[in-house]
């Protein structure tokens, strides 16, 4: 049966940071996401999550407000992006985080795919028992990101040739991208090892769009794994009002007899 996690960035905003986690397992999620947790301590964490497994969390991202959007593709930022990517690595240990999102940063051109390489291998060799991520993100939400193209994404993934390094698929950012996200799917699963859903276009509970969402869930039910089904949308009311798409997943693929 596929797993799904609450994004506790996105959902849940209804009540303070920290009180999310309980609300995701009362509301039938399997494990949550938390993009950037690095504003409260990991004891507080540790207890707020009392057991609910941690599926991904993200790199820090540097100066949000200032445009900061990670720094693992960005020449000159080496340093800081290892010294975040550590922090993040520790972070994801200690509260059993499976994935560590690699954010790339406001960057182009060949010195950035350079750096991103570079870094993305350094990544993997500080933590081999950790499963990194990358992810396309669309240039309409964010502006200049380096890593904006899923076909580019695979490229640099089978030059690394690093299994521990997996692609993270949105569908959000799929069709954003590339207009088709059945299609990016298709093209992409093999190297997908977290995905993130949506509705499309208005990025609210997820469906719609003309994308599959059963049939992925039925095909990683299928194959078995560890791939996440992350929740990554904006609720169009409170959270706990809008949930029947997740209701509806978890009854079509209940065990009989369970």
């Amino acid at each position: 049966m596929p797993r799904f996690a609450a994004n506790l960035t996105m959902l849940f905003t209804e009540v303070p940071s920290l009180h999310r986690p309980e609300l995701a397992a009362q509301a039938g999620f399997d494990g949550a996401e938390i993009l950037f947790p690095y504003d409260h301590a990991e004891a507080e964490w540790e207890k707020a999550l009392a057991g609910l497994p941690l599926a991904l969390i993200n790199t820090p991202p540097g100066h949000w407000a200032a445009g900061d959007r990670g720094f693992a593709a960005v020449p000159g930022e080496e340093e800081r992006f290892r010294s975040g990517f550590l922090r993040a690595a520790g972070l994801a240990t200690r509260l059993g985080a499976e994935r560590v999102h690699v954010m790339a940063g406001v960057a182009k051109g060949p010195l950035a795919e350079q750096v991103y390489r570079e870094n993305l291998a350094w990544a993997a060799q500080q933590a081999p028992g950790l499963r990194l991520t990358v992810e396309p993100i669309n240039p309409d939400d964010m502006p200049g990101y380096f890593l904006n193209d899923f076909d580019q994404a695979a490229r640099i993934l089978e030059d690394l040739n690093l299994p521990q390094i997996g692609m993270q698929f949105d569908v959000w950012h799929a069709a954003r991208i590339h207009g088709n996200a059945n299609a990016v799917w298709a093209a992409h699963r093999a190297r997908v090892s977290h995905v993130q859903i949506a509705g499309f276009p208005s990025r609210n509970e997820p469906g719609g769009g003309g994308f599959d969402l059963p049939a992925l869930c039925a095909e990683l039910d299928a194959v078995g794994g560890d791939v996440w089904i992350s929740a990554e949308y904006r609720p169009a009311r409170a959270t706990v009002h809008g949930l029947m798409w997740l209701q509806a997943l978890k009854a079509r693929h209940r065990p009989i007899g369970a």
